[in-house]
């Protein structure tokens, strides 16, 4: 709801600058709109040729006449009709339009300076605003654009334009879209294309993600190596319990070390067993 109570009121001062400029002709200029149609009447069918216009379908003609804006409405697309002399219009692409900002140096919140550049997507919306309240709409939406990249991203942290691209677009997309809506343009997208930051930057931040896995890594072992001792805990207490599994143990070892075509083979004797023959003698 008030998205579209925005677009209404932006919708009526956009009508009520138009109407201003649409005002009355006054006495001379009626009489010069007369004698301009009378010599288009008198020099029919060659001034067919002078008063007959074409637009494109991607295209809108914003009328003049004798310096005033004729209508509230542009027109086109396809034939329209204009007066010799007393007549001018001027052409607006109503296309979508997009362009790269370039590189940009800034100094983020945490006094971090990386180069940032973009892509901005923008079309014009109002013909009549584009042409009468700006002298080149494209080229100051190029400029604006640059400058609200410098200002929203200089409240930003580096971890946050790091993070945040999508968020950072849209906040840049919105500041672009109210500062331009006077100017008759519409910006449909914004997006952030790379951020390069400072080598030694790169090598501190390289430096510090291997440490963290490093740091992992050893975390992961020493779990590795208290599990492992646990469960060597409980296997000896099996092994306690019951002394024929140790001999079984014994055998299961011999079997893997036979099976690797060693030629010395290092077989523990238990020594109870050594024991019952000392006994015997």
């Amino acid at each position: 709801m008030e998205m579209e109570n925005q677009n209404k009121r932006r919708d009526i001062s956009s009508d009520d600058l138009i109407g201003e400029r649409t005002g009355e002709l006054g006495c001379c200029g009626w009489v010069l709109v007369i004698v301009s149609f009378l010599f288009a009447l008198l020099t029919f069918p060659i001034s067919i040729f002078m008063c007959v216009k074409i637009v494109q379908e991607y295209e809108r003609a914003v009328i003049f006449r004798l310096g005033r804006i004729t209508d509230k409405k542009a027109k086109g697309p396809g034939i329209f009709f204009v007066l010799p002399c007393t007549d001018t219009f001027v052409k607006v692409d109503m296309r979508t339009v997009s362009f790269d900002i370039p590189p940009q140096e800034i100094l983020t919140k945490d006094s971090v300076t990386v180069s940032v550049d973009g892509v901005v997507y923008f079309r014009v919306s109002c013909p009549i605003s584009s042409v009468a309240n700006v002298s080149n709409a494209d080229f100051s939406t190029r400029l604006l654009a640059q400058t609200t990249l410098r200002n929203v991203l200089g409240t930003k942290n580096l971890s946050e334009l790091l993070s945040d691209r999508e968020g950072i677009s849209h906040s840049m997309q919105a500041s672009l879209d109210d500062a331009t809506d006077p100017w008759g343009i519409k910006v449909e997208r914004v997006e952030i294309k790379d951020v390069k930051l400072p080598h030694q930057l790169q090598r501190a931040m390289a430096a510090e993600a291997e440490a963290s896995r490093e740091a992992r890594a050893k975390v992961i072992a020493a779990e590795g190596e208290m599990n492992a001792s646990r469960a060597l805990k409980e296997a000896s207490l099996v092994i306690a319990e019951s002394p024929s599994a140790l001999q079984l143990r014994y055998l299961q070892t011999l079997n893997t070390i036979a099976a690797e075509k060693n030629s010395t083979i290092i077989f523990p004797l238990p020594m109870d067993v050594l024991s019952h023959f000392m006994h015997k003698k």
